[in-house]
């Protein structure tokens, strides 16, 4: 069996010409900033319609789908949906990073509008960033979220567990939640 590969790169020529060669199934442009260990933010999609409007048709005309990833704000999901993209990323960083109580839930409730203004404006909905066996649930409950990025607590995880176990574990948690799992 096959294995659609998801390609996350910024938007840059050098990146931009390896996706090309090698046509993954998708790719999720990001913001990259020197000195940054992890994507700190979302793209300002909204600043940069016209140049990310030509990396996602190029993209595109390879046969690759493309997400944006992007913070819960409505400017930056109605850019997505203008320039063409398959689809937006909702960066989850703000909702991990909050301390509970009132915090967490406003800015679980940014990522639930801006997941259903994608889904409004015909996107694919996929939350990422920060997201653990702790704070996944809420997230994986949304409705149109199609989509989970949750890479690093599943890998930080298998380093004591396994990657059997590491997956199977948040794949209990987000099946938990009601939500569909393909992994």
């Amino acid at each position: 069996a096959t294995v659609p590969v998801n390609l996350e790169l910024a938007p840059n020529e050098d990146v931009l010409s390896i996706a090309e060669m090698l046509r993954p199934a998708n790719c999720c442009l990001v913001p990259e900033r020197r000195e940054e260990l992890t994507t700190e933010g979302g793209l300002d999609v909204a600043g940069a319609e016209g140049r990310l409007e030509d990396v996602v048709t190029r993209l595109r005309s390879a046969g690759i789908k493309v997400q944006l990833f992007v913070d819960p704000d409505l400017a930056q999901v109605e850019a997505a949906a203008r320039i063409g993209a398959n689809g937006v990323e909702i960066h989850t960083g703000r909702y991990a990073n909050a301390t509970g109580g009132g915090d967490s839930a406003k800015e679980l409730d940014a990522v639930a509008v801006a997941i259903m203004e994608a889904r409004n404006a015909g996107l694919q909905g996929h939350a990422g960033h920060g997201l653990d066996y702790d704070n996944v649930i809420p997230v994986a409950r949304l409705a149109g979220v199609e989509e989970l990025n949750i890479g690093h607590a599943i890998v930080a995880r298998a380093l004591f567990d396994g990657l059997g176990s590491a997956v199977r574990q948040m794949k209990a948690l987000v099946s938990s939640a009601g939500a569909p799992t393909d992994a």
